[in-house]
């Protein structure tokens, strides 16, 4: 019997996948373009549970001179910087998470207290005390005592730099605190200069210039670059190549067609597009959890959660969501983002609901739609709220999608009616509820209800 390949579902630290044996799809090249490249502080925006982390991680290991993880170990194999011109230097890493606080509670003193926390945790890791003085002085002085304790200039990574802001998105007065907050303590980045070899923020947002990132104008943003479209995701090439053993296996104990089956994968769960040049990539996250299941086309992605802060949005701007496919925007304003200015269809593609589908060089512009259905099969709640804020008139002009569905045609619009429905008359987000709520109240048909 096979034995099923490890497959790294929610695993974030690349030590643990490559030293036990984990299937990992080489980003190394792509990093290894990166550090070598121009610049040395770097900014990357992708939605959530998009493998920001893991590449956090990877960069990390890269920056420690670990390059035993790098070659050949646990039945996997080597990969591909192994190989490229690295001289594997042992920098000292300071790696900051803000994903795990809780930044809604607690008031200002929430964020004070996790920042403490990770300085204090990075500075025992590189046994380096430090002094009793503010937040931003303690971690200038963290950055430039590792870098010459180390020997090397440091490398700085802050994964969901954002986080504290998104949590706080609906209590302005405190939004605004943590945004100073943070704004001063981001700034020892640019500062501390001559102590730094590599910086690297990840977030799910980029705030505007005039906010968090006007000290931080030497970063090179990342999020629509052409090059880096596939730092983070699967292209269609490397799911065909590094999975071939979960799709064999899929196809055999399901006795799918494999046409059939290789043409609807992509179609619900790749479509992500992250720059001007056509080329999609995959949700990590769901495609994992498909190959984990056996085969079962399910919306795990969008099952993690929706942020409340984006269905408050929604509501608030009276966004229909069911009318949003070849929604045209300009290009720049995919990279926008602040509180006195939020625009929900800008949101909803910073956090992955909506995709580039089309780019218009001459007017740099470009139009939105739905990446696929995993994502389009599974927006009830969102759509709840938007249809519930915006009813719909007999004059609302339909829009055919990328796929020349109407709205009224498709099976997202017959969920969108269940959940406008809903949203109304019960309000009631789940999908199920409401059918058999509907069916109780005589309201739909058991012809329509096998539709």
């Amino acid at each position: 019997m096979k034995t099923k390949r490890l497959l790294p579902i929610g695993i974030q630290d690349f030590i643990s996948i490559r030293e036990d044996g984990y299937v990992y799809v080489d980003k190394t090249e792509r990093i290894h373009q990166l550090i070598t490249g121009s610049g040395r502080a770097f900014f990357l925006s992708r939605p959530r549970r998009f493998g920001k982390s893991l590449l956090c991680s990877t960069l990390e290991a890269v920056f420690q001179g670990r390059r035993e993880l790098f070659q050949e170990i646990a039945g996997r194999p080597s990969l591909a910087i192994n190989s490229l011109d690295w001289q594997w230097k042992k920098h000292p890493v300071i790696r900051l998470d803000l994903n795990a606080g809780d930044y809604s509670q607690g008031g200002a003193e929430a964020l004070h207290n996790a920042l403490l926390s990770e300085l204090q945790a990075q500075a025992e890791k590189h046994k380096i005390e430090l002094p009793q003085a503010d937040i931003i002085s303690q971690f200038k002085y963290l950055i430039r005592k590792a870098s010459e304790k180390g020997g090397e200039r440091a490398a700085v990574i802050i994964d969901e730099y954002d986080k504290p802001l998104l949590t706080t998105i609906n209590d302005t007065e405190l939004h605004l605190k943590n945004r100073e907050k943070l704004k001063g303590f981001y700034s020892v980045l640019k500062s501390s200069d001559e102590y730094l070899q590599f910086v690297f923020l990840t977030g799910v947002t980029k705030f505007s210039q005039v906010s968090i990132f006007s000290d931080l104008n030497h970063l090179v943003d990342l999020t629509l670059d052409q090059r880096y479209g596939d730092i983070c995701g699967l292209t269609q090439n490397e799911v065909e190549q590094n999975f071939v053993s979960e799709i064999e296996t899929i196809l055999k104990d399901t006795s799918r067609n494999r046409e059939d089956y290789i043409e609807k994968l992509p179609r619900y769960y790749n479509g992500y597009r992250f720059s001007k040049k056509p080329l999609t990539v995959y949700n990590p996250f769901g495609l994992l959890k498909h190959f984990d299941s056996g085969g079962e086309f399910l919306p795990y992605w969008y099952e993690t959660g929706t942020p409340a802060f984006l269905v408050k949005l929604i509501t608030k701007q009276k966004i229909n969501i069911v009318n949003l496919n070849d929604k045209w925007i300009r290009y720049e304003n995919l990279r926008k983002f602040d509180i006195e200015n939020m625009d929900a269809v800008t949101v909803l593609y910073q956090s992955g609901y909506l995709t580039i589908s089309k780019y218009d060089e001459e007017r740099e512009r470009c139009a939105l739609d739905y990446p696929n259905e995993e994502v389009s099969s599974a927006l009830g709640p969102l759509a709840a709220a938007s249809c519930a804020a915006t009813p719909r008139t007999a004059k609302a002009r339909r829009k055919p999608n990328r796929h020349g569905q109407h709205s009224h045609d498709s099976p997202l619009a017959w969920k969108f009616s269940l959940c406008r429905y809903a949203a109304i008359n019960t309000c009631c987000f789940n999908t199920e509820t409401v059918v058999l709520h509907l069916i109780k109240s005589k309201s739909l048909s058991n012809k329509r209800f096998t539709r």
